[in-house]
Formats: structure tokens, sequence, C-alpha cells
């Protein structure tokens, strides 16, 4: 079962693919709402990457000092270290030389009682190592400040010392005179350097201590810098992304729906308006061509009420032309034929003379009122299959006379490929009398016409070729249109030029095209294409 979508589900995809579409993103169009200039807005969206280039680097720069700053606690903390450690040995070294075993590697019970009594070597080399202790724990020989916390092991190392090394210059003064005062005498060594000893191991112990928990803290403060600065340098690449997105957008976005309302506007398409809300340049250049997209519409629509006018004024005028004209050709042809009585030689002439002109006239008229239906879009192509060759050889034969007369030899050139095709057979045979005609019209005496019909990709191309003075290549367009002749057309003093005009629009009609290329002196070549299968229009 299909479940229904519901209201708030198409709003909810509505306004989504408004945030991730340029066009319709609310930042874009609130970017682009902003009272200033793009150049204004540009420099400000520079200024503002700038500066989150400075910000992440200033970021980097602190924490570069910190963490140089915790690198030289760190080196201090292990001078500090290395200095307790050693006063931990020195310490264990005097309690060696008291208990008689200088040399040894672990602590012995002390031996008051069995030590040799002229053993004094070793209690003044106890005292030596105590005075260099002691030397050793002043602050102006310690080579650095210590803390507060070290301050009060030092002190009762000092301390400490000071009374061992009393106790021990009581013993050798007193020279074991009283042999129960020295034993309590060294009783009380063994309490002060066993006080010592402990006193130093704490001191190294709190330090190493001291030291592990300020290298995890930098550990733990390197992974918060990292983490940090890898964080700011990625928001600040997104702000900087989403900056130049929203700016990018408030500036392309209006520019491709202005160019997209010019192409509109260019193909003739005058219903629609750009929507763009800027408050710029951009603004300003929209709100313009919606203004020129109107106008454009208005002038448009006065035009095509011209142009229907005057096609209207055309046909029906070629109507009523047309009607006295087939009157006067008819009379005519009687009087030519004597059906009435004969005509001298002279009157034979004259009646030649209006037959042929009446006939030109005729066929002007019959141009002007197909050109009126073309563009009046009343003309309907009774598209069927038909025969191109038949109606090549049709043209030919209707300007064989004329060329005869003016010395012009016709050729004419099928493809074996080419014989059916699918148009409007009797446009298509106006379209060739037209290029043909032409062709004999322009073709001095002694020249060619070569007609040619072959197949390419799939439509055919019907080609007329004369040697006849050619055509200037600022002409090659301008014939096309209607009304319109070239130098030596306007020699002849024959047509309108509307031949031209019409062939093109019938060829179009089809679907196909015409042109023509020539050289000036060497004649010229008119070419049209039908399409494999052409549209009933």
């Amino acid at each position: 079962m299909v479940r229904p979508v519901s209201q708030r589900e198409t709003h909810g995809d509505a306004a989504k693919r408004r945030l991730v579409s340029p066009d319709d993103n609310p930042l874009v169009r609130a970017v682009g709402r902003v009272p200033a200039k793009v150049h204004t807005k540009l420099l400000v969206a520079f200024v503002a990457t700038a500066l989150l280039v400075v910000a992440v680097g200033v970021l980097g720069v602190r924490l570069l000092g910190q963490s140089n700053e915790r690198v030289e606690s760190l080196g201090e903390l292990q001078r500090r270290s290395a200095a307790y450690t050693e006063l931990r040995s020195d310490a264990k070294h005097v309690r060696l030389l008291l208990a008689g075993n200088p040399a040894g590697d672990f602590d012995q019970i002390f031996p008051f009682a069995e030590r040799a009594a002229d053993d004094w070597a070793v209690d003044l080399a106890a005292i030596d190592a105590l005075e260099t202790l002691r030397a050793s724990v002043h602050p102006e020989n310690l080579g650095f400040v210590p803390s507060a916390e070290d301050e009060q092991y030092l002190a009762r190392i000092r301390e400490t010392s000071s009374e061992l090394l009393r106790v021990m210059e009581r013993i050798v003064a007193s020279g074991r005179a009283d042999q129960k005062a020295d034993i309590a005498d060294r009783q009380e060594a063994e309490r002060y350097v066993s006080a010592l000893r402990e006193h130093a191991s704490e001191l190294d112990n709190a330090t190493t201590e001291t030291g592990r928990a300020v290298i995890a803290q930098n550990a733990s403060a390197y992974t918060g810098s990292r983490n940090l600065f890898i964080g700011a340098a990625a928001g600040a690449i997104g702000l900087a992304l989403l900056l130049g997105f929203v700016l990018s957008w408030s500036l392309i976005g209006p520019i491709q729906q202005i160019g997209a309302r010019l192409s509109a506007t260019a193909s003739g398409d005058f219903t629609g308006h750009v929507d763009v809300t800027n408050r710029d340049e951009l603004g300003t250049l929209a709100a313009n061509v919606d203004q020129m997209n109107d106008e454009l519409q208005r002038l448009y629509k006065e035009l095509e009420t011209a142009s229907q006018h005057k096609s209207d004024f055309l046909a029906s005028m070629s109507h009523e032309l047309r009607t006295p004209l087939n009157a006067i050709i008819g009379f005519s042809q009687v009087l030519r034929a004597g059906m009435v009585g004969d005509v001298n030689e002279k009157q034979q002439e004259y009646l030649d003379d209006i037959l042929a002109s009446g006939n030109h006239l005729l066929s002007l008229i019959n141009d002007v009122l197909d050109l009126s239906k073309v563009e009046a879009g009343q003309v309907e192509l009774d598209v069927a299959p038909f025969s191109l060759r038949d109606a090549l050889e049709s043209g030919v034969v209707m300007v064989r006379e004329r060329a005869t007369t003016d010395g012009v030899q016709i050729t004419v050139a099928e493809s074996s490929d080419v014989d059916v095709v699918e148009g409007d057979e009797r446009r298509v045979r106006q379209v060739i009398f037209n290029l043909l005609s032409n062709a004999v019209k322009f073709t001095p005496a002694g020249g060619t016409v070569d007609v040619r019909a072959t197949r390419v990709n799939g439509d055919v191309l019907v080609s007329v070729a004369d040697t006849g003075p050619g055509i200037a290549a600022e002409d090659l367009e301008r014939i096309f249109e209607e009304f319109q002749q070239t130098d030596a057309g306007l020699e002849q003093r024959e047509g309108t030029g509307l031949g031209l005009a019409l062939s093109r629009r019938l060829v179009e009609l089809h679907g196909g095209r015409i042109w023509v290329t020539s050289q000036v002196g060497e004649g010229s070549a008119f070419v049209f294409t039908l399409p494999s299968k052409a549209a009933a229009r």
C-alpha cells in the first residue's frame, strides 16, 4: 500500500531543496538583497577571507608558543630531575660510607659495634661526602630555581645533613673515648642518614612523578592544540567556502537568469520575466531586461499586426488583380488565335507583347499571393511520395525553350538512390522552377546549367549550378530576402525579388534549408535539402 505524502513532508522537501539549490537559497537571496555595489561585496568577501586566514595564522602562532613553553618547562623539569637523582645517589653514598661498605650496591644494616675502632678514614670520607651534599643543595649551586614544594624537601635535606655532619664531627672528635657515647652518636647518625636518604628519595620520586604528569599533560595539550587548530582551520575553510558559494551565486544566479531571459527573448518568447531580487547593478540590469522584454513584446505585437495587415492586403489585392488579368490574357489569346477575325502582322506583334506582359504579371501576382499565404501561416503542405526525377525533368522542360533561345545548355544528373521522396510535389516543383529560371536567366550564351540530385546522410540534396556572373559575398544572404535583387538582377529588369524568398520559405516548411555558394565571374550554385521524411504542415 502506498502511503500518501503529507503536506508537511512536501513543505519539508521543498525547504531542503531551497537550501541546496543556489537560486532558492535564502542566504544567496539575502546577500543579493544587500544594498551595495558588486565590487563592494567582492571587496568585503576578500577582506573577510583574509581575516579568516590571519585568524588561523594567529591561532597557529599562539598554539606554537604554548607548545614551546611546555617544551621549555619539560626541559627545566628534566634538569631538576637529573639534579635530584644525583642528590639521591649522594645520600645513598653517604649511607654506604657510614655502613662501612662504600662500594656496595645495596643497603646494609649499620654495623656500629662491629666496625674497627681505628677506621677513621671512612668517617672522614663520610664527612667529606656530607660537605659535598650540603653544598650541592645550596640554592646558588643548584643551577635553577626550585619550586616551593621542592624547596620544602631541600630545606629538610639541608637541615638533616647539617645535623648529621654535627654528629659525625663529634664522633671523629671524641676518638671513641667513651664507648657508650660513641654508640649513641652512631645510632643518632644512623637515624639522620636514614632520614637524609628518605628525604632525597621523596624529592626524587616527587620530581619524577611531576615529570610524568607534565609529559602526560603535554601530550594531552598537544592533542587538544592539534584538534583545536584543525577544527579552526576547517571552520575557516568552511566559512570561506560558504562565503564564496553565497557571494558567487548571488552574482552567477542573476546572470544566468538574465542570460536565459535574453535567449528566450531572442527566440520570440516574451512571456517571462527575470526574478532577481538583487539591490545592486545586477538588479538594475534585470529590471532593464524586463523593461526591454516588455517593450519588445509590444513592438513585436505591433509588427505582427502590421505584417498580418500587409499579408491580408496583398492576398486581397492579388486576388482582385488576378481576376481582370485572367480576362486580359484570355481575350488576348482569343484575338491572337483569330477567333474573332484576322489580325495583321503588327497587331500580332502587339498581342504577343500583351500576352507576354500579362503572363509575367500573373506570375508575379501568384508569387506575391503565395508569399503572403506562407507568412500568414495559411499554407499547408500536401506531403506524399513523388518522383524527384520527374520533378527535375519537368522543371527543365519548362525552361528549355528559353535556354535554347539564349544558347544555354542544361544537364541533369541524378544519383541512382534518388528517385521517390516525400514532400509537397507542387511546392517542390515550384522551388525547382524558380532556381532553374534564375540560372537560365543569368547565364550568358554558351554557358551551362548543371542540375544534380544526391542523397547525403539520409537527406536529399538538390543543386542548380550555373556559369553566370556570380554573386558578391555581401549579397549571398540578402538575395533570400523579399524584394531584394543583385545588380545583375536589376539590369535584367525582370522579376521583383520574390522567387528566392518564396523558395526559402517553402523549403523551410519541408524542414530543409537552402543556401548559395558563389564566386564573382565564375558562377553560382544554389542548393536545397529535403529531409528523408518531410512533416505535413
